[in-house]
């Protein structure tokens, strides 16, 4: 064997080795993509586990909402519902509004703001919120790593091979809806 055919062996293995590399680090982001995705699902299922506890503490006092009532809970069926990324920060977008809308009304009832299992439910509610901002910002840090790491050449070539798929980010469709609900009755 001479040096050329050592060389183009040489050229070969590291091509191979660099697929290698690149499909296994294409790997490790679409499971971190996963990971973080669990993280958001924990949370929200939290949020909608507690919106029940709190429609039943307001509803003895707001006898005459029916219809905030029935908004909030279509709204959180949706958001239970929801499968992909998209689907979900639109249906969380409108139990976000729901929400907002029953803590609007709340605000009419002074026996509800000093209901102390009002106040541990909207303190546990907000709690919740920052940590669903909080995995938000995981989320999408490491869907903009995977669908950077899909686009970038070389490793476009191994991504379109392997039929990689580009995540969607799990973001709010309305500028307002961006920040943490208040639910604060000072």
């Amino acid at each position: 064997m001479n040096i050329t055919t050592f060389a183009v062996i040489f050229i070969v293995l590291g091509i191979i080795v660099w697929a290698i590399a690149a499909y296994n680090n294409l790997i490790k982001l679409k499971n971190l993509c996963k990971e973080a995705w669990s993280g958001i699902d924990v949370q929200l299922k939290r949020r909608s586990n507690l919106i029940p506890n709190l429609l039943e503490t307001v509803k003895g006092y707001m006898k005459h909402e029916k219809e905030v009532f029935e908004k909030v809970t279509e709204a959180r069926a949706r958001a239970m519902g929801a499968s992909s990324p998209a689907e979900r920060s639109s249906a969380e977008a409108s139990l976000t509004l729901g929400l907002r809308g029953l803590f609007a009304i709340a605000e009419n009832y002074p026996e509800l703001k000093a209901n102390q299992n009002f106040l541990s439910l909207q303190e546990e509610l907000s709690s919740i919120e920052d940590q669903i901002q909080m995995a938000r910002r995981y989320y999408n840090g490491t869907v903009r790593n995977l669908n950077t790491a899909i686009e970038v050449f070389p490793n476009s070539v191994i991504a379109n091979i392997f039929r990689f798929q580009k995540e969607q980010f799990f973001e709010l469709e309305d500028q307002s809806q961006r920040s943490v609900p208040k639910v604060s009755f000072k």
